[in-house]
């Protein structure tokens, strides 16, 4: 048994002085000291070994442990330190020079907001899904209790493609394969890019960004749709906001319910922004209809849901007080410099 630690040992030192990149090296800590690897072979011979001498040989592998990780290290450095002499000759310059300032760049306030709104709806308890953006009729309309006569089907306002799918109108879509796929309890959001036949203007766009959330569970109701409303505008606005909701329609709900938020203008007193009204609309929400639950065999009469939609450019809107949707898609630099400060 010692000679075959010593056997290891030499031929560990070997191949590790012969590495001469990272793979190299993550090859040779495989190869000796991974799950398959000599080293752990070793210990699955101390069953054979005398109880008396058990101790002493299990030492032994140990301490082989011990040199071949402090060999990997030492390797592993020499290698990063000629290839950063290899790099700084490659690059020398006079440093007398004056340098070439590169100015940084900065995120665009679309994605500033969707991370914005990914971190808050984790922080209640949410996961992200998402889907492809070219998705079947099925998923987009049928299973989210859309009529075939329902106007959004026209070729009017969807973009239909020659191979019958289309590209998805909503984030729903991801709400329906997730359900489809896995059972309640279900706490989900859906981001992602949605295509709607609009001719561009100051609040449409036929490429537009949208999050859905989902809740399906047990006992799940009105005030918690109004709850996790609430939680996230206080959050994303600040907590003097104050939310509500409305009755309205939609296919895949029942109740249906159109979401405000105080204007973050004028603090809900009344301005132009908020047409004197004091509110501003936010989105879509309502109670998961049962009619949807059968068709993806969940039994409605064990679990309820929830659903809630808004735009992200809406946000982004409210968030920068930007009057024209359109600005956020002509990247205009000056308008992305304003951006370049804002931290995540």
């Amino acid at each position: 048994m010692q000679e075959q630690l010593r056997e290891a040992a030499e031929q560990a030192r070997t191949a590790i002085a012969a590495c001469q990149t990272n793979n190299d090296i993550l090859n040779a800590k495989a190869r000796y000291l991974g799950k398959k690897s000599l080293v752990n072979s070793l210990y699955g011979k101390l069953k054979d070994i005398p109880p008396e001498d058990k101790p002493a040989f299990g030492q032994a592998i140990n301490e082989l442990r011990a040199g071949i990780e402090k060999l990997l290290a030492e390797r592993e450095l020499e290698l990063k330190d000629r290839l950063q002499e290899e790099q700084d000759a490659a690059q020398a310059q006079d440093l007398s020079l004056p340098g070439n300032f590169r100015p940084r760049g900065s995120l665009h306030p679309l994605t500033i907001i969707r991370r914005r709104i990914e971190d808050i709806f984790m922080g209640l308890g949410f996961e992200i899904a998402e889907g492809p953006d070219i998705d079947d009729e099925f998923h987009n309309f049928d299973a989210l209790n859309t009529p075939p006569d329902h106007p959004s089907r026209n070729l009017a306002d969807t973009f239909y493609l020659e191979n019958g799918c289309l590209l998805r109108t909503q984030t729903s879509t991801v709400q329906v394969r997730v359900m489809e796929k896995y059972p309640p309890p279900i706490h989900i959001i859906s981001p992602g890019r949605c295509y709607r036949n609009d001719k561009p203007d100051p609040s449409h766009s036929p490429v537009f960004h949208q999050l859905e959330a989902l809740v399906v569970d047990k006992g799940v109701s009105m005030a918690d749709l109004k709850d996790t409303l609430q939680n996230f505008a206080q959050i994303m606005f600040g907590e003097d906001v104050r939310s509500r909701i409305r009755p309205h329609f939609f296919p895949f709900t029942e109740p249906s319910a159109e979401m405000d938020i105080s204007c973050v203008s004028c603090q809900g007193k009344g301005c132009r922004v908020c047409k004197n009204s004091g509110w501003l609309e936010l989105g879509g929400a309502g109670m998961v209809d049962p009619a949807v639950f059968k068709m993806l065999g969940i039994d409605p009469e064990i679990y309820s849901g929830y659903a809630l939609g808004f735009g992200v450019e809406r946000i982004a809107m409210l968030k920068y007080n930007i009057p024209d949707m359109r600005i956020l898609f002509e990247n205009d630099v000056r308008m992305l410099r304003q951006f370049s400060g804002e931290v995540l």
